[in-house]
């Protein structure tokens, strides 16, 4: 049955499990929000980790007709899509003395800690830029996904919202763009999504214009929103030798802004049936062995089946181009 990581806690045993679950949904608005669906077997040795779906391009339109004359026909179109389960995970190896002579600052607690940011941030990373077809190991992110879709919106000239004196003089002219590219969904989007730099933008137009809202989410914390849509800064991911936002901004200087309705019809998340989302291993530091290993890990992938459900608008300018 489709469960949230909320949802997932509750049925866990152990503390430190629920721990890590609480700890993923703290630090990331989206995977708290997210809906998985877990249904995918993986079979004999993991060879059929594949969520097979159809996906809605085009809904079926209505209208009128004359006395003794036929509708025409305006089928909705669909495609038939296929995603599979990745899985991605974190690991940190620590000397028993170490964790004997740490006091307190639990190193095994530290590293795992770390651990999870890193794993969520992969995971932000992969929802947005995710590429099967050029990565095996990446499952396909939104960035793909809608790019040259009917929601893919301004794909040829910027708004330039670089300074705060261009935001003084576009800011209008940008949330009627931001209303308009929200009209082509269906449906309101659960969130908007983008690097932090946007997002601050964001928060200033829609401060200006008097749109600025807040909530509160489960854990208490103050939640920025566009009339009532949470923004959500994806935040970095280290790729190994330097920290990347989640959501680029190119040379030069435009970013693009991501919509998505979290809902087992539009956007959500696919994990093993009867499994666990996210999985912990620690050590028995009572055992042998002078070297430890700490790790977490996520089965998982992202799936949109309606188009019409998420969207991309692109060209937005949070600063001057590279070189000019």
């Amino acid at each position: 049955m489709p469960i949230t990581l909320a949802e997932a806690k509750a049925t866990m045993v152990d503390k430190v499990d629920q721990m890590v679950i609480d700890e993923f949904r703290r630090s990331s608005l989206l995977l708290d929000a997210l809906t998985f669906d877990d249904a995918v077997s993986p079979g004999t040795g993991g060879s059929t980790m594949t969520y097979g779906y159809t996906r809605l391009k085009t809904p079926a339109t209505a209208s009128t007709r004359a006395i003794n004359s036929e509708y025409t026909a305006k089928e909705a179109k669909r495609e038939k899509a296929t995603a599979s389960l990745k899985i991605f995970g974190g690991a940190a190896q620590i000397d028993r003395v170490i964790q004997s002579t740490s006091g307190q600052l639990n190193e095994i607690n530290f590293q795992l800690q770390q651990a999870i940011l890193g794993v969520k941030n992969f995971f932000h990373y992969l929802v947005i830029n995710g590429n099967s077809s050029s990565k095996a190991d990446e499952f396909d992110g939104l960035d793909k996904i809608l790019t040259g879709k009917s929601t893919e919106y301004n794909t040829t000239t910027a708004i330039d919202l670089s300074t705060s004196e261009k935001m003084d003089t576009n800011y209008n002219s940008f949330l009627d763009m931001l209303n308009e590219f929200l009209s082509g969904m269906d449906g309101k989007p659960t969130m908007l999504m983008g690097n932090s730099q946007l997002i601050t933008k964001i928060k200033s137009c829609a401060r200006r214009a008097g749109y600025l809202t807040r909530s509160e989410d489960a854990f208490g914390r103050s939640i920025t929103g566009f009339d009532g849509i949470p923004l959500v800064d994806l935040g970095k991911y280290f790729d190994g030798s330097k920290s990347v936002d989640c959501v680029a901004t190119a040379e030069d200087g435009t970013t693009s802004l991501y919509a998505a309705n979290l809902a087992l019809d539009g956007f959500h998340g696919i994990s093993p049936a009867g499994g666990n989302i996210i999985s912990t291993y620690l050590p028995d530091m009572s055992q042998p062995g002078a070297v430890k290993k700490v790790e977490v890990e996520m089965v998982a992938a992202v799936v949109l089946k309606n188009t019409l459900k998420a969207g991309a608008f692109r060209k937005i300018q949070v600063n001057a181009a590279s070189g000019g």
